[in-house]
C-alpha cells in the first residue's frame, strides 16, 4: 500500500513539473484549418513583446481569428478579425521594441501596428521574404520598424502556402484570402 501511495505521489508530482514546464515554453503551435505552425518566441530579445503574446495565448484571444492580410512575397498577418472581418476588441498597445537586434528575416515572427511605432496590440505578422526596410534603423518613427519577436520553426510548408493564397477586398480591407485561414488556437507546447 505504502509503494501504491509513493508512486501515485511520484506522478503527481512529474505531472505538476511538466505543467510547469509548459507553461515556461517559449514554443508555441498555431493550429489553423489549413494545417500547424510551430513558432518560437524571443523574451530575452522582446521581453514585453513577448509577455503580451503569451497574455493574448493564455486567454485565448486568437482562437477562431484568421489570418486577414495575405501579400504574395512580402508575409501573413493575423490576430485581430474574425471570420466576418469583425476586428476582436484588444488590451491597450505596447511599447515598440524593434531595436532588439532581430531582423524581419523569411519566417520571422514580428508584430503588426499602424503608423504610431507603438501601436501594436495583438495582431502579428510573418515575413515571407527578408523585409529588411521593415527593420530598425534609427529612433524617428520613420525608422523605428517593427519588432520581431519570434520565428517559425516547424510548418514552413504552412506558411508558404497561406502566402500564395489569391486575395480580394472584403468588408472594406484589401488583401483579405480568398481561401479562409482560420487560427483555430495558439498553445504552449
Amino acid at each position: 500500500m505504502r509503494n501504491i501511495l509513493k508512486i501515485i505521489a511520484l506522478n503527481i508530482f512529474i505531472l505538476i513539473g511538466m505543467n510547469a514546464v509548459a507553461q515556461d515554453s517559449n514554443i508555441f503551435i498555431v493550429e489553423t484549418n489549413r494545417g500547424n505552425i510551430t513558432i518560437e518566441v524571443y523574451p530575452e530579445k522582446a521581453p514585453k513583446t513577448v509577455k503580451n503574446f503569451k497574455k493574448y495565448v493564455t486567454n485565448e484571444f486568437y482562437n477562431g481569428l484568421i489570418f486577414h492580410r495575405v501579400i504574395s512575397n512580402f508575409m501573413i498577418q493575423g490576430g485581430g478579425f474574425d471570420k466576418n472581418m469583425l476586428q476582436k476588441q484588444t488590451d491597450a498597445p505596447i511599447m515598440n521594441e524593434s531595436d532588439n537586434g532581430l531582423k524581419n528575416k523569411p519566417y520571422t515572427l514580428a508584430m503588426a501596428r499602424t503608423n504610431d511605432p507603438n501601436s501594436a496590440t495583438s495582431q502579428f505578422f510573418i515575413n515571407l521574404i527578408d523585409n529588411g526596410f521593415l527593420n530598425y534603423s534609427g529612433k524617428s518613427s520613420s525608422k523605428i520598424g517593427y519588432c520581431v519577436f519570434g520565428a517559425v520553426i516547424e510548418g514552413k510548408e504552412i506558411v508558404d502556402k497561406i502566402g500564395t493564397y489569391s486575395t480580394h477586398t472584403k468588408n472594406g480591407l484589401g488583401d483579405v484570402p480568398i481561401k479562409t485561414v482560420v487560427i483555430k488556437s495558439i498553445k504552449q507546447r
